[in-house]
């Protein structure tokens, strides 16, 4: 359950280290996200002399939750932390994916992410 000034993790080699969310897209009374749900933030956190800086606004995938959900087979999955990987245009902005990122990822279309994963849970 991501919504308005959570901060999250970045899950990729983007030069970012954490992000605020400012925006939960998809409808103007969407107020949470959830794991494969876009959200708009600002870079809170970022290494020196990579792409992304601090400041910035993109567009990030949420890859994980702390809060726990169900899957249609009935058992529960739930992460260590909120996280994230910065998007563009659909495609990750990043060359390498860190932590376990769920299959629900692949299963919305976002092929390109779940095959530079690490593992997929």
């Amino acid at each position: 359950m991501i919504q308005e000034k959570t901060i999250l993790k970045v899950a990729d080699n983007s030069g970012a280290k954490t992000v605020r969310c400012f925006r939960v897209l998809g409808g103007s009374r969407k107020r949470y996200a959830r794991i494969g749900d876009v959200i708009v933030a600002s870079v809170q956190a970022a290494e020196p002399r990579k792409r992304v800086k601090k400041k910035d606004i993109i567009r990030a995938l949420v890859v994980r939750q702390r809060q726990p959900w169900r899957r249609p087979d009935g058992s529960y999955v739930r992460f260590d932390d909120n996280a994230a990987v910065l998007i563009e245009k659909g495609e990750p902005r990043a060359t390498r994916i860190f932590g376990p990122i769920p299959r629900e990822i692949k299963e919305k279309g976002y092929n390109t992410i779940a095959s530079l994963a690490e593992e997929l849970v």
